[in-house]
């Protein structure tokens, strides 16, 4: 045989020499959920190992991933119901202690990159991530709102926003009030093409943010968030937000989506995201737990498959463990 695959494998060494994908901390972000209080940390029962934190527990976290390598975080608000509304105002109030967290953490953590949520769900007595009227999620009604949430983030002083919404035209709204209020330098992480997907269940419970079923509130997020049938839909977003001037592009869910991923990076030049989102993670984590695969061995191969896709960034809840196993 003058061709034979296995003498590229036979060593470590030459392995190293032939991979194609290489996955490295830098390319993760950790997401963390925030409560406000003080020496507040409680476990995500449906989601081992990640926990809703106070800002105190928070820079701790955050400090003990920066001396792993582990660079940037996106961070979740968990909102009591008595600061939520139909209107989400609380989500630009400058007592906001979402925002006041932004401050601390970048004041004690400025080389780090802190990315924020843009959506009302955490602030909305509805549960949705627009205005919800007359049993309908109101498009365009919706982008004021979040252009004021944005801007006050911004202020705060996140790096990346990442509107999650997936309202039309919210990206070019956001960029026109970002650049209008000074805030040039602010990226914008697009949720592309976010779909409706089963997996969210686990980071629903850590912010209580599940849409309020009732007789005027759609119990779903069907109307905007994308059908997970349809892939080509994804290319008419991605231009979208690209034409809208988004920085970056996000597939939601990952692993169920790679050939979305897949698409998206080899059709358009931004970097792509992919969201690993909850529900993926705690079937893993469950998995593994109970003895059916081995957490060491099958984390970091899930998390080379998502960026084998494509995807030059990955959103995981894996990020410090993956940060760990590097260190060793």
């Amino acid at each position: 045989m003058l061709r034979r695959p296995r003498r590229n494998r036979q060593s470590a060494a030459v392995r190293g020499l032939v991979r194609e994908t290489q996955l490295d901390t830098s390319h993760l972000v950790y997401p963390l959920f925030l409560v406000d209080g003080k020496d507040v940390k409680e476990e995500i029962p449906s989601l081992p190992g990640n926990y809703r934190m106070s800002l105190d527990h928070m820079l701790r976290e955050i400090g003990e991933c920066m001396a792993l390598g582990l660079r940037s975080f996106i961070v979740f608000p968990a909102v009591p119901d008595a600061r939520k509304d139909r209107e989400a105002t609380y989500s630009y109030d400058p007592d906001n202690f979402y925002l006041k967290a932004a401050r601390a953490i970048k004041r004690e953590f400025p080389e780090c990159c802190l990315m924020s949520d843009v959506a009302m769900d955490p602030y909305s007595s509805d549960g949705h991530d627009g205005l919800v009227r007359g049993g309908k999620i109101l498009n365009d009604e919706t982008l004021p709102i979040l252009a004021r949430m944005a801007v006050a983030q911004a202020e705060a002083g996140f790096d990346f926003l990442g509107p999650s919404d997936m309202m039309d035209g919210r990206v070019g709204y956001l960029r026109e009030a970002l650049d209008a209020a000074g805030y040039t330098d602010t990226g914008i992480l697009s949720y592309t093409a976010k779909y409706a997907s089963a997996f969210y269940g686990p980071f629903r419970d850590a912010l209580d943010s599940a849409p309020r079923a009732e007789a005027d509130i759609p119990g779903d997020k069907k109307t905007y968030q994308m059908d997970p049938a349809n892939k080509r839909e994804a290319l008419i977003e991605a231009e979208l937000d690209t034409m809208e001037g988004a920085d970056m592009l996000m597939v939601k869910p990952a692993l169920n989506y790679l050939d979305v991923i897949h698409l998206l990076k080899s059709e358009f030049e931004l970097p792509i995201a992919a969201y690993h989102v909850s529900g993926e993670c705690a079937m893993l984590i469950a998995a593994c737990r109970n003895g059916w695969l081995d957490y060491e061995q099958a984390m970091p191969e899930t998390l080379l498959a998502i960026r084998r896709a494509g995807a030059d960034i990955i959103l995981t809840y894996f990020a410090k463990d993956f940060a760990r196993m590097q260190q060793r």
